[in-house]
């Protein structure tokens, strides 16, 4: 058995309004790096044996505290990495709410393919592919994998027997953690999104 523990980014100046995608430069904010060494702090004492992250710069910078206080290399996997928005990177949820194609996302997503980028099935394949690969190198190991929320999302409805267009009702807060296990191909989903102590109100 491979057990995985994926753990979206933290918040960056763009989460929850605007689509990031692929873009560089966009880094986590001061609440975001708290949140992510809250995370790893709640991970100290989970014996990983490697950590795996989207390459993108919020998800190893997310990466960057759990794999130092595990005295790890981060190993970087393209795989894991967000989906390619195309045209959509960079645009508000506000203005993408305006267009027809926003409103099949919401009731069709499986059926599109996002303006010069991916479909989700694509996602989807490449980051369940990668898992796979992984837990074929790590067998009988504890992971950590850093990703994306529609990609953590994505996997999670794949093991759950999900059907992609119901995978908008999962829901993988900044900094949460969710386990699922792969046990020669029996998955076990242990828990979705759970999140550290929030370290502001910890301050307050």
């Amino acid at each position: 058995m491979t057990v995985f523990y994926f753990v979206r980014h933290g918040v960056t100046s763009h989460t929850g309004h605007r689509l990031s995608g692929w873009m560089p430069g966009i880094h986590l904010t001061d609440e975001g790096r708290d949140q992510a060494e809250a995370t790893a702090e709640m991970l100290t004492a989970v014996p990983f044996k490697a950590i795996y992250s989207s390459p993108i710069d919020r998800t190893m910078e997310t990466a960057a505290p759990i794999a130092r206080i595990h005295g790890l290399e981060i190993v970087q996997a393209p795989n894991l990495g967000e989906v390619e928005y195309g045209k959509w990177s960079n645009r508000t949820f506000k203005t993408l709410g305006k267009t027809k194609l926003w409103e099949k996302v919401q009731r069709y997503p499986s059926g599109v393919r996002f303006p010069e980028g991916e479909t989700l099935r694509e996602v989807q394949t490449r980051a369940v592919e990668e898992v796979e690969e992984i837990a074929e190198r790590h067998r009988r190991q504890i992971v950590c994998c850093v990703s994306h929320a529609d990609v953590i999302r994505l996997l999670a409805a794949h093991y759950l027997g999900v059907h992609i267009d119901l995978f908008q009702r999962l829901t993988v807060a900044p900094a949460s953690v969710s386990v699922i296990a792969l046990n020669d191909g029996r998955p076990l989903v242990v828990n979705l999104n759970t999140s550290p102590p929030n370290p502001a109100k910890d301050r307050s």
